[in-house]
């Protein structure tokens, strides 16, 4: 029984003292707008470790992100709300240079990357390098049933929260409902 408690209570102190744990009410706090529709997990979810890969097929590890907060987005060349969604995202990525978070776009699915070529060329997306998944295995193994999703990571690759649907990125809402969550 002592065992168990201290087990708890230095599982308890290890959580309580991380400064990189989500501030999840601060952050439900000032949800508004589009961010209205991102639903944060109380315990943070493991990430699988999958790779994705690069345009050049070189396999990419989500835990060189490690440290960094990351803002996952799946999406597809195909998928009208995704288009729509990937300049706000170029934004955000834009905007947060020097802090410690990442924008990464996996193109989930059949995307060929002459396709993601001439729509990143079209959109002026600038900011962003996109990643594939060319399988939809990190997809699918992350529960990703239609596009776009959002999943926001924590430094320890873990899931915090998640967006289903479109939403404006580059917007003081999606900027508030970030500042929040990442607050020390």
């Amino acid at each position: 029984m002592l065992r168990l408690t201290l087990v708890v209570l230095y599982t308890a102190l290890v959580f309580g003292a991380n400064p990189a744990t989500a501030d999840v009410a601060a952050a439900e706090a000032v949800r508004a707008g589009d961010m209205k529709k991102m639903v944060f997990h109380e315990t943070p979810k493991a990430v699988p470790a999958i790779d994705v890969v690069g345009m050049d097929d070189v396999p990419q590890s989500l835990s060189l992100h490690g440290g960094t907060w990351v803002v996952l987005n799946f999406w597809a060349t195909w998928c009208a709300p995704c288009r729509h969604e990937m300049p706000s995202l170029d934004q955000l990525q834009g905007s947060v240079v020097g802090r410690d978070m990442a924008v990464l776009p996996v193109a989930t699915g059949r995307n060929p990357p002459q396709a993601i070529t001439k729509f990143w060329a079209e959109a002026g997306i600038v900011n962003m390098t996109p990643l594939r998944d060319p399988k939809s295995e990190l997809g699918r193994a992350m529960g990703v049933m239609g596009l776009p999703v959002t999943v926001i990571l924590n430094p320890e690759g873990a899931e915090v929260g998640r967006l289903i649907g479109d939403a404006d990125w580059g917007g003081p809402d999606a900027a508030a409902m970030l500042t929040a969550l990442m607050a020390p």
